[in-house]
């Protein structure tokens, strides 16, 4: 119980970690797999967009698991636990039909599966799969455990995910000040038109395969060298 206890603290403490995001994930599952004596743990996150469920991170060494190709929403038991929004439980992928990769489960060893959703305020983000080698009855205290720590996985990376959408933020800010400035600068030394000074950066942007802030970076760094 102490090192379950330990496991979620761990966790717990990647919420204002400022490690890497891969690496925030590898040690969720590396912890996971540990703690639960798993011969395979997976982080599967959602692309809402295209509604597929892809590997983000596993401590498995497996590259047959680790190349596996995508589920689609609803597909297979991950993509099945995240449409429902709930933990489904397997005692042998190998002989249930709604499994998806048999191959890989015979090759790696594959025997139960839990597959348990990442929700974030009512929304699935993605699925926390555990694997065992020999068929198992996962207890309810485990369930309730995983479901702990899904939980807090869900709730790090919604926070990363926060945090970089702030930072996107600011860059854009950054890089519209930047491009405004520009505009002045060319309007100030040319006459041009507030229209015109815009896409004189752009097609400058376009011709260079540069950003246009860039672009405005430059101009802005050599007219303060020529005022110097």
């Amino acid at each position: 119980m102490k090192e379950k206890i330990e496991a979620l603290a761990r966790i717990s403490e990647l919420i204002t970690s400022d490690m890497y995001f891969e690496d925030i994930l590898r040690l969720i599952v590396t912890i996971t797999a540990q703690v639960m004596g798993s011969s395979i743990c997976s982080l599967m996150l959602l692309d809402e967009k295209k509604k597929l469920l892809e590997v983000k991170a596993t401590q498995s060494v497996s590259e047959a698991y680790n190349r596996k190709p995508p589920l689609r929403l609803g597909e297979g038991i991950a993509g099945l636990a995240a449409l429902e929004g709930r933990p489904i439980i397997v005692h042998d992928v190998k002989k249930d039909p709604r499994y998806v990769n048999k191959d890989i489960a015979e090759k790696e060893g594959l025997a139960s599966l839990v597959s348990l959703p990442l929700i974030v305020r009512g929304k699935v983000i993605g699925v926390l799969n555990l694997y065992t080698s020999e068929p198992r009855d996962f207890t309810e205290d485990e369930i309730k455990l995983l479901t702990a720590i899904a939980n807090q996985a869900a709730i790090v990376i919604e926070n990363h995910r926060l945090i970089m959408e702030s930072e996107l933020v600011k860059e854009e800010l950054e890089a519209r000040k930047r491009i405004e400035r520009a505009k002045g600068i060319l309007m100030q030394e040319y006459g041009l038109t507030e229209e015109e000074a815009y896409r004189r950066i752009q097609r400058y942007s376009m011709n260079k395969g540069k950003s246009m802030k860039e672009v405005a970076e430059a101009i802005i760094l050599a007219w303060e060298m020529k005022k110097k």
